[in-house]
Parts: C-alpha cells; structure tokens; sequence
C-alpha cells in the first residue's frame, strides 16, 4: 500500500505489522486543515486493504495530537450551503470509516487533542494519553451544537451527567483526569506515552488477529447503533454553520477568549 499521498502524516512500518502514523504539522499543532480532514477520512479504509498492518497507533509530531480544525475553513463555510455539505460529508466519514475499519487502533494523545483530533484519539479502539495532555470537545466555543463524535461516544465512556458538562461547557481535561472519569483507556507519565503504545501495540499484533477483530466489531455495535443521534448531532451542528454565533465563535477563538455570542444577548 502506498501511503505516500498523505503529505501531512509521517508513516512507519513497525516490527509485528504495526503502522506508526505522526501527524506532523508541528508548527500549526497539527491542526486539521482541509487535507488533513481528507486524510482522516481516507486514512482507514486504506489501512483495512493493507495485508501487512496489524494495528495502527497514531500520534503527535510537537507539543500537539491535534489542536482542532482549520478556523479559516471555518470562517469561509458560514452561508455556504455546498462547503457545509461538504463538511457534514468529511465529518460523518471520519467517524463511521473508524468504526467499520477491522484493523486496531490505537491513539497515543500527546499534548492537546481538540475537533478532529479528539474525534480521532476517543474514536480509537485503545486511547492511551499523557499526564498533561488536555483533551477538549470546542463545539460550544465555536458557537455550534457539540456534533461529529460527541453525543455518540462521551455518555457511553465517562457517563450522561459527566458527558453533558463537558460538551455543553467545552472545558478542557487533563490527561489524568480523563483517565479518572473513564473517557480514555490509560494514562501514563508523558515521557512513558510512546514506549506504552507500543507496548500495547506489540501485545494486541501478536495476539489471535481474528479473536480481537472480532471483538472490536462486536463491541463497536454499541457505537454503530447510535448512528441516528451521531446523524442527529451532525445535522444539527451544520445548522450552526448559518449562525452569527459561529463568526463569534471563531473570532474569540482567534483572540484567545470566550465568544460574545449574538444569541446570548437576546
């Protein structure tokens, strides 16, 4: 398999079938511009063709898993019924192409993970943080419903009453604490996170490959029979991209401060 058309991601092929993958935008803390959105739409299928792969762990290049989407894209789809279209599209293939890809996954969350790289670290099949990483869903800051993974995955890790505080506040967790309320699988001293994935990664590529490609399948069934709250949320965070509270959003985003957003002043 030829991965080479992912210009943003760096790839290594691993002892015992493991994939490697770094994205590495590490001036822009990996933040996830239009071909990196492609790229986690396109990324999983292409693995589950592969042969050689056994499990994928994707991580960090930097300070940063991923700091979210592009705010420019963001800016520029306000009113724009065929880009919103378009993004409702990426996004909704993001997560069901993770859910149906057979091949393990395994996220090592390196600094902060927000958007698309928080939907990419909980959607994994094992999520192994850093101490100090902070994991956060940034819909409210944006002005827009929490949709993409959030009302699908949060309430079934860390429970109803802890998912709906973090979505509807966008406050950030630490590492530790994301591993205290049950959102990530472990959590390890920052210096250890590498050489832990790839522990796990060598445990789950030598063990029996159809026992746990199987088990994956059976237990994302949980996650896949939510499909209509996940469509639900997409819709309904779209609807958003019509709303003045997104350039709100997006402009305190840029200026490092909460949004003065139109409707909350009605």
């Amino acid at each position: 398999m030829d991965y080479s058309a992912f210009k943003d991601i760096l790839f290594e092929r691993r002892e015992h079938g493991i994939l490697w993958m770094t994205l590495n935008r590490p001036e822009k803390l990996n933040a996830a511009d239009a071909a990196m959105h492609q790229a986690f739409v396109e990324i999983w299928p292409l693995i589950d063709r592969d042969p050689t792969v056994r499990v994928a762990v994707i991580t960090g290049a930097g300070r940063a898993f991923s700091a979210g989407g592009d705010l420019n894209r963001v800016e520029a789809a306000y009113g724009n019924y065929d880009e919103i279209a378009a993004i409702l599209e990426e996004a909704r293939d993001i997560v069901y192409n993770m859910l149906h890809c057979r091949t393990p996954i395994i996220s090592a969350v390196n600094g902060v993970a927000v958007g698309a790289g928080v939907v990419v670290a909980l959607l994994s099949d094992i999520s192994i943080v850093a101490e100090n990483a902070r994991l956060g869903d940034g819909h409210i800051r944006m002005g827009v419903a929490a949709g993409d993974h959030g009302a699908v995955i949060w309430p079934l890790l860390c429970g109803m009453a802890k998912a709906k505080y973090y979505l509807m506040t966008s406050d950030f967790l630490s590492g530790r604490e994301a591993e205290r309320i049950g959102l990530v699988s472990l959590c390890v001293p920052d210096e250890q996170l590498l050489d832990k994935a790839m522990e796990v990664a060598t445990r789950i590529a030598t063990g029996p490959r159809d026992a746990i490609k199987f088990t994956k399948r059976v237990l994302n069934q949980w996650l896949l029979q939510a499909g209509p709250i996940f469509d639900h949320s997409l819709a309904l965070e779209m609807m958003g991209f019509f709303s003045k509270d997104l350039l709100a959003g997006v402009e305190g985003l840029r200026n490092k401060r909460p949004g003065r957003f139109p409707s909350s002043e009605q």
